[in-house]
């Protein structure tokens, strides 16, 4: 099977993912990649299978991996002074891989508000949570103070009072009085420009 063909696919199956949010049948997918037959369409399918791309449920569907969204990675570039420059395929990885320890106990939130940009948090950023991690002292949180959730930074004190912290001088802490339930910890923050 032709490497640029076999790539080619894999995009178009990772495009009809994206927007479909499930993986096409095998009649699809003959549709999909324009071939004459069933048997064509099966073998791109269990290739995709074999190389860990997609995997088949109990039922005989087809499911996404983690490997389906891998990226390559082209080796790295200097923030500082600029240095040449040379593309090396180093490795490939999955961002889920990357950014989630704990996939049952991670989720995203929108983040709406500015009381984090000195943190590098925007308003219309998104955090990842992990409600696993036990929180530290100075750890970014999500903490619900009575009906109300928000993203701060966690202050312990040594008399066991906690304070939220801001990332913005804009914004006072916030000295809880009833009990604080700590939703989950910050692990990452992704941004589209």
């Amino acid at each position: 099977m032709n490497n640029q063909l076999y790539e080619k696919r894999r995009g178009t199956l990772v495009q009809y993912y994206k927007q479909h949010r499930c993986l096409p049948s095998y009649e699809k997918v003959k549709e999909l990649f324009d071939v004459k037959s069933k048997n064509s369409a099966y073998k791109y399918v269990e290739k995709f299978i074999e190389d860990g791309l997609v995997a088949k449920a109990d039922d005989g569907r087809l499911i996404p991996t983690h490997k389906l969204y891998e990226l390559r990675v082209l080796g790295s570039v200097q923030a500082g002074f600029p240095t040449p420059a040379e593309e090396e395929l180093a490795d490939t990885m999955s961002l889920d891989e990357f950014l989630v320890e704990n996939p049952a106990a991670t989720f995203l939130l929108h983040v709406n508000g500015d009381s984090m940009i000195d943190a590098g948090i925007m308003e219309g950023d998104m955090v990842l949570v992990d409600r696993s991690k036990i929180p530290k002292d100075n750890d970014i949180v999500i903490a619900q103070v009575g009906n109300e959730w928000t993203l701060k930074y966690l202050i312990k004190r040594p008399n066991k009072t906690i304070i939220l912290r801001p990332a913005n001088k804009e914004y006072k802490d916030i000295h809880p009085e009833e009990e604080v339930q700590i939703g989950g910890v910050v692990m990452s923050v992704i941004r589209k420009y």
